[in-house]
């Protein structure tokens, strides 16, 4: 039995995500669209710090088809949020604009959110499965997006949690132009990554953990690759544990490839190609970190992320 259809859209740097679910009695999601595109929102916005007119126009006809698509399925309560591209981009208005029109009638409001709400929204979407199966807390949820990576650690609730400016596109720009990259790069992309770390771990404590909960695009390709996929399949990648140590060995093997072997990977997104090896090695000195705080954590990929979390939010209201 169901309660409440709800839709959820999860704007990032990277890609755009629909989820259109129905709330049962339970509380519990059932999916009835879920879709990605990547739109790469982000792109040159380190740089310029403006959202540029293609990527602008890309993500606008996105937001048109997720709004029909909502018309079609029924849907009338619709949370939009936009993260850190948007919270970057000092044109950021005229993007909410553009949306609030895709979504006419349907009264969406885009909320361009902090990285704090940005993490609650995403523990709340990655844990549920996780206390469903009994793997206990605490848990570090990590949350490697395009231009902003997440760490929220918590059991029942969130504890603590800190936004860094990392993600795979904006360190892709800053570092990453080898194809494929040198060693000098890797250096010093690895220091960004260890700086922006070490002001996480100001907040968010590494040790004692139970498990490392990975979300978004980067870690589930990652996953992918750990697993030898014959093609993209989130079922096999959700919930699927696996050895810390083999995440970082097939984090290295992605780093270390051109970019047109990555191309020919069956489970690689074309529009991930030219970023993945930044997202691995960000997941890479991460679970670093982790190994050295809490040896024995379990390492678990996750497919269900902000973008429940925002549906489960939409279903609170």
């Amino acid at each position: 039995m169901t309660g409440r259809r709800v839709a959820a859209v999860d704007c990032g740097t990277n890609s755009i995500r629909l989820l259109i679910a129905d709330v049962g009695d339970d509380g519990l999601l059932t999916d009835v669209v879920r879709r990605t595109e990547v739109v790469r929102l982000g792109q040159g916005i380190d740089r310029t710090g403006v959202i540029a007119p293609d990527a602008m126009e890309r993500t606008l006809a996105r937001s048109r088809e997720y709004a029909a698509q909502c018309r079609e399925r029924g849907v009338r309560d619709v949370r939009f949020v936009a993260t850190s591209a948007s919270r970057d981009a000092r044109n950021a208005d005229e993007f909410v604009a553009g949306v609030r029109e895709a979504f006419g009638d349907l009264d969406v409001a885009p909320e361009v959110v902090a990285g704090d709400v940005e993490a609650r929204l995403s523990f709340t979407g990655a844990t549920g499965d996780l206390r469903r199966l009994g793997i206990p807390g605490p848990y570090l949820v990590v949350d490697l997006g395009g231009g902003s990576t997440e760490l929220v650690r918590g059991t029942d609730a969130v504890e603590a949690g800190r936004s860094i400016d990392i993600g795979c596109v904006r360190l892709t720009e800053r570092h990453l132009a080898g194809d494929p990259p040198t060693d000098d790069e890797v250096v010093a992309a690895r220091a960004d990554v260890a700086a922006a770390l070490d002001t996480a771990e100001e907040v968010v404590d590494l040790a004692g953990l139970s498990a490392v909960v990975g979300l978004a695009g980067s870690i589930t390709t990652v996953t992918a690759h750990l697993l030898a996929l014959d093609r993209y399949d989130p079922e096999a990648v959700h919930l699927a544990e696996l050895p810390l140590a083999e995440h970082r060995t097939a984090c290295r093997g992605l780093l270390g490839m051109a970019r047109a072997d990555r191309g020919a990977l069956p489970y690689m997104h074309p529009g991930r190609v030219d970023v993945i090896g930044a997202g691995a090695l960000v997941w890479h000195e991460v679970l670093g970190r982790v190994a050295l705080r809490s040896p024995g954590a379990r390492v678990v990929t996750s497919e269900h992320d902000i973008l429940d979390g925002i549906a489960l939010s939409v279903a609170a209201r």
